[in-house]
């Protein structure tokens, strides 16, 4: 399990820009350090109404994570080019990371056993890390937290506490 202090594990993926159904292109967490925090959003499935809502509460936000200079990543299972649709239908403004085989739900610790009683998918939540790769927050939706939360306001305070670490 990902626990605050940890450094997050690395990973390449493909990363969906959302500029056309084939932007795909490889996206390595580590080489992303350096820049400044980064969000992780993992999400159960892009097209439904509770993930929808999430994502854009995000991009409802968006200038306040890009005035910390922060990178915000959407991560589900789904395959990059239904998330490159999913993007453009909602005019979401960072990319969406595909874990189409399942690799960063395992390593995060955040599977959705039985979403829909039928298939394996992110669970709901929001991870943190700092310029480092270190994680400063770690959010998972569980029966104590069933709804989203923390609410986008509360992670761009993290966020801004990860920037000052």
């Amino acid at each position: 399990m990902v626990e605050v202090g940890d450094r997050a594990p690395d990973f390449t993926v493909p990363r969906a820009g959302g500029d056309g159904y084939d932007d795909v292109e490889p996206f390595t967490l580590s080489e992303q350090f350096g820049d400044g925090p980064i969000v992780l959003a993992f999400f159960p499935a892009a097209f439904t109404g509770g993930c929808t809502e999430e994502m854009c509460a995000f991009r409802d936000s968006f200038d306040a994570f890009a005035e910390l200079e922060a990178a915000v990543y959407g991560v589900s299972v789904d395959l990059p080019f239904a998330q490159n649709i999913w993007i453009r239908e909602h005019d979401l403004p960072f990319s969406m990371l595909s874990d189409w085989d399942h690799e960063l739900i395992r390593a995060y610790d955040v599977v959705y056993e039985d979403m829909a009683g039928m298939i394996e998918a992110a669970e709901r939540s929001v991870f943190v890390l700092d310029a480092d790769g270190v994680v400063t927050y770690r959010w998972v939706r569980d029966d104590e937290n069933p709804a989203f939360e923390p609410f986008v306001a509360d992670v761009r305070d993290e966020v801004e506490r990860a920037r000052d670490v």
